[in-house]
């Protein structure tokens, strides 16, 4: 341990009737004689979070399939319960509520956008269920919420932000405005990468928030100011493809910024359409790189074919679908710990779902495989808070092209909390 910081080691369907219901089919030779795990799944299906929600769902099944050929979890069947909060904290709330209390799920998963998740962890805490959330928010691990809720699939805002505003200072350039959305998770971007870019000798020199509902971005780029050298940009939501046109005709054929954005900016949305060629030679920080790169593990390529995502990171059945490549790598790693906890502790049923938290809480190293194709990770079970690598990439010939990659241990922080030392 050093200044507060623990270092990791290095160790390596059934469709249901009925709306936002549906249950993954269970292959006949698992568990044929025992009761089913039923996980609940918060998720994004209508609402600003749409274009998430439609593949976190579509990669959870395909982990699903492959848990459950692999003969579930000790033995035990898999079910998922999908029920729509429509992005919306109150419908959420209400999700978790329903997918414990009438739909009988042993624990809630899935959510990613922060609003909902500061809205919904609340619930599971009164109703003592595990809440395990696909999300990168500084929720978590501030210690904001409470025991029952972990964040073991991907790294938060506060983690990436400060691996990556090093590289922004030392290849793009100190002089830095900022635009991003105006809720929790845009707030973590702000506050975040503002002290770590003043630690690189840096200076942000305007910061403007953005209503998520926006649909129209043109009025806020006069306001970049003249010597800017980055824009940092990071947009959600339906608007992200209007909001990267603007830009582009904003700025025409000029003298501009250095372009760094987050992923978020350009999820499900094709690099090389037509109107988006200003991004050439832009970066982006990806947490999973969505063209799969010369030096991709050994599991990439088994982990794209589940999904059916071809190597630009688009469905194998339609090119221009394209993925959210970046973050929904979390619904799957998160089933995967839910079953390596749960066989762990010898998980049975609600009864035991206190001795489930008690086994996440003691997981650590979590080692690159099948399990976690995104790469090796690093629990805290204090703080519930996952800990990875991240990657940034350049806009090459219309494609992200991965030209840097962190580590674990630059992303990690002391303490804000210890949930271990709280009751249930």
């Amino acid at each position: 341990m050093t200044n507060g910081v623990l270092h990791p080691t290095r160790r390596g369907l059934l469709l249901a009737g009925g709306a936002g219901l549906l249950t993954a089919a269970l292959p006949g030779h698992v568990g044929a004689q025992a009761a089913p795990i039923r996980i609940g799944f918060q998720l994004h299906r209508t609402g600003i979070g749409a274009a998430y929600g439609r593949w976190y769902e579509r990669t959870a099944q395909a982990a699903l399939k492959v848990i459950n050929d692999g003969g579930g979890i000790a033995g035990r069947p898999v079910e998922i319960l999908f029920e729509d909060d429509a992005t919306d904290p109150k419908r959420g709330s209400e999700v978790v509520d329903k997918l414990t209390q009438s739909d009988g799920c042993d624990l809630v998963m899935g959510t990613l956008f922060s609003h909902v998740v500061m809205g919904s962890a609340p619930r599971a805490g009164e109703l003592k269920v595990p809440y395990l959330v696909c999300s990168e928010g500084y929720h978590v691990a501030s210690g904001a919420l409470n025991r029952w809720t972990l964040q073991p699939g991907i790294t938060d805002v506060r983690a990436q932000i400060s691996t990556m505003a090093p590289w922004v200072a030392a290849n793009l350039g100190k002089k830095v405005t900022m635009v991003f959305p105006d809720y929790a998770f845009g707030h973590d971007h702000r506050d975040f990468f503002t002290a770590a870019i003043q630690a690189q000798g840096g200076e942000v020199l305007a910061q403007i928030a953005v209503p998520p509902t926006e649909t129209s971005f043109t009025r806020y780029f006069p306001q970049i100011p003249a010597g800017t050298e980055v824009l940092y940009h990071v947009m959600v939501g339906p608007a992200v493809l209007t909001f990267v046109k603007e830009l582009g005709e904003f700025y025409g054929t000029g003298a501009r910024p250095a372009l760094f954005g987050f992923i978020d900016s350009l999820e499900a949305v094709d690099t090389a359409m037509p109107g988006l060629e200003f991004l050439e030679g832009s970066h982006f920080w990806e947490a999973h790189p969505r063209v799969k790169p010369a030096d991709a593990g050994e599991h990439e390529a088994t982990y794209r074919a589940a999904v059916g995502v071809d190597d630009n990171g688009a469905s194998v059945s339609d090119a221009s679908d394209v993925s959210t490549y970046s973050h929904m790598f979390s619904t799957w790693e998160t089933l995967y710990f839910v079953k390596q906890a749960m066989e762990a502790s010898g998980y049975a049923g609600p009864a035991d779902r206190q001795k489930l938290v008690e086994a996440m809480e003691a997981i650590t190293d979590l080692p690159y495989g099948i399990e976690r194709p995104q790469g090796a990770k690093w629990f805290n079970g204090r703080t519930h808070q996952v800990f990875g690598v991240q990657h940034i990439a350049q806009v090459q010939g219309g494609k992200l092209a991965k030209v840097h990659t962190t580590t674990i241990e630059e992303g990690l922080y002391e303490d804000a909390v210890d949930y271990t030392t709280m009751s249930f």
